[in-house]
């Protein structure tokens, strides 16, 4: 493992309702275009950046995914920790997680009925895609050099109380009991952190739950079945839904995705509700992989990149994704929930950052 080496700091400026997103981003992505784009934890819809100088983003709007596909509700948040564009669509998931209320520390009788609540926000069993022209959500749009095949917005498909990967997943050997007892995330329960796409096949990351020090990445492939609606293929020997991907990360779990050529860069944090030290893994070819894998560091399917620089209390990292910068393409941009404040240069602005990728 070599140290992290921090190439700059790109600044973020916000207008709309800024103090809804600068505290808590959990996703990013970038379009052909340059634009940027922003999930955070609370909110049900994404925010656009547009590049105005080298390293600054501004000109912010706020993109309701009510306007695009059918949510649940129009009150729950979505939760979205993953991002990332593919193939003309900007693609997004939430947590697919429960939560338990948190103790106040005020009256012990109250905190300890908090503690038994547990509760599910439905827009976060969300796992969709949106057209995206010239940095621009669309519900549709034709592709230039083919007016008869559309890119359509659509999200996978919904059950009463979840949506169909979560129902594949109950009957799962190894995840099965923990997601049918609805555990909450912080308790090592099921919370997808991280989403990388490439075609119509989709990783999705699990902070947790860890299962005995061992990570997990889920692969899926989707395809639309009808209209705004995905379905998911078969896929494997077995013909199974999905395939699991065990990843030896010392412990943590899965906080990001994102994908560099056939490896699969991670970033990786605890699971808990807890401080803690946030590392970055490559997974060396896992695209190209078929069937269930297990990937121990000692083989060499898994390289120690770096540790993120460790501020207790702040600088959360939650966000990944590939950016040019100083004449290398390939740096890794990274943003931060529960900024320190020393990243906020003004009210409405904060800075990500952009570490050195090793090849």
């Amino acid at each position: 493992m070599s140290d992290y080496f921090l190439l700059t700091r790109v600044l973020l400026r916000f207008e709309e309702r800024a103090d809804d997103v600068v505290g808590d981003i959990s996703a990013a992505a970038f379009t052909p275009d340059g634009s940027l784009w922003i999930g955070s934890d609370e909110m049900i819809g994404v925010e656009r950046l547009s590049p105005i100088e080298t390293n600054i983003f501004a000109q912010h709007k706020r993109f309701a995914m009510a306007d695009f596909i059918e949510l649940f509700n129009n009150k729950d948040e979505i939760d979205i920790e993953g991002m990332d564009y593919a193939d003309g669509y900007l693609w997004l998931t939430g947590s697919q997680s429960t939560k338990r209320k948190k103790a106040k520390g005020k009256k012990a009788e109250k905190d300890l009925k908090r503690l038994t609540q547990i509760k599910t926000d439905l827009n976060r069993y969300l796992l969709a895609r949106i057209p995206v022209i010239n940095g621009e959500l669309v519900k549709s749009c034709a592709l230039a050099d083919d007016a008869e095949e559309k890119l359509t917005a659509a999200c996978l498909e919904k059950r009463e109380s979840s949506n169909i990967l979560i129902e594949a997943l109950k009957e799962d050997p190894h995840l099965g009991l923990i997601i049918s007892t609805g555990l909450p995330s912080k308790d090592n329960g099921l919370d997808i952190e991280g989403l990388a796409v490439r075609g119509n096949k989709v990783f999705l990351g699990l902070r947790g739950p860890v299962l005995r020090g061992w990570a997990i990445i889920l692969e899926l492939e989707v395809e639309e079945s009808e209209p705004g609606i995905l379905t998911l293929k078969e896929i494997g020997e077995s013909g199974q839904k999905y395939q699991k991907h065990f990843l030896e990360l010392n412990g943590l779990g899965v906080r990001e995705l994102c994908l560099h050529g056939e490896d699969m860069i991670v970033l990786a944090g605890p699971t808990m509700d807890l401080e803690g030290e946030m590392t970055v893994f490559r997974v060396k070819n896992l695209f190209e992989r078929s069937g269930e894998t297990i990937s121990w560091q000692e083989s060499g399917d898994i390289e120690v990149l770096f540790d993120l620089p460790f501020t207790i209390g702040s600088d959360h990292a939650e966000g990944l994704a590939l950016y040019a910068c100083l004449g290398k393409e390939d740096c890794l941009f990274v943003v931060y929930d529960s900024p320190n404040e020393n990243r906020k240069p003004g009210e409405k602005e904060i800075y990500a950052d952009v570490f050195r990728l090793k090849k």
